[in-house]
C-alpha cells in the first residue's frame, strides 16, 4: 500500500500563490506519474496536472500558464505551483500515483487538501 501525502493548501486572495506537496512512501521512480486532481463542491473530479516517469507533464486548459507541476525523485515528492490563484480555483485538491504494469494500472489517492481563494 502507498500513502500518499499532501500538504500546502489554505486561504489565499486572488492573484495570489501557493505551492502544493505531495509525498509518497515508494520511491517516485517506480511511479508511471503523479498527478493533481481538485473537486469543486458539486462538481466532479477533474485532471488539473500531471507528470510522466519521464517527466512529461500536461495540464488542464484552465490552469495552463499558472500551474505547474514538478517531481523531486530524492524526496519523493510531487509539487504543483500554483499562481494567479482564481475564485474558480477552490476546489479539494487531491494528489494520485498511477503505477503501470505489463497488462495492469493502478492508482493510489492521497486524503486530500483544501485550497480556498477569496478575498
Amino acid at each position: 500500500q502507498v500513502q500518499l501525502v499532501e500538504s500546502g493548501g489554505g486561504l489565499v486572495q486572488p492573484g495570489g500563490s501557493l505551492r502544493l506537496s505531495c509525498a509518497a512512501s515508494d520511491n517516485i521512480r517506480r511511479i508511471n506519474a503523479m498527478g493533481w486532481y481538485r473537486q469543486a463542491p458539486g462538481k466532479q473530479r477533474e485532471l488539473v496536472a500531471r507528470i510522466t516517469s519521464d517527466n512529461t507533464t500536461n495540464y488542464a486548459d484552465s490552469v495552463k500558464g499558472r500551474f505547474t507541476i514538478s517531481r523531486d525523485g530524492a524526496k519523493n515528492t510531487a509539487y504543483l505551483q500554483m499562481n494567479s490563484l482564481k475564485p474558480e480555483d477552490t476546489a479539494l485538491y487531491y494528489c494520485n500515483a498511477n503505477y503501470k504494469r505489463p497488462g495492469v494500472q493502478y492508482d493510489y489517492w492521497g486524503q486530500g487538501t483544501q485550497v480556498t481563494v477569496s478575498s
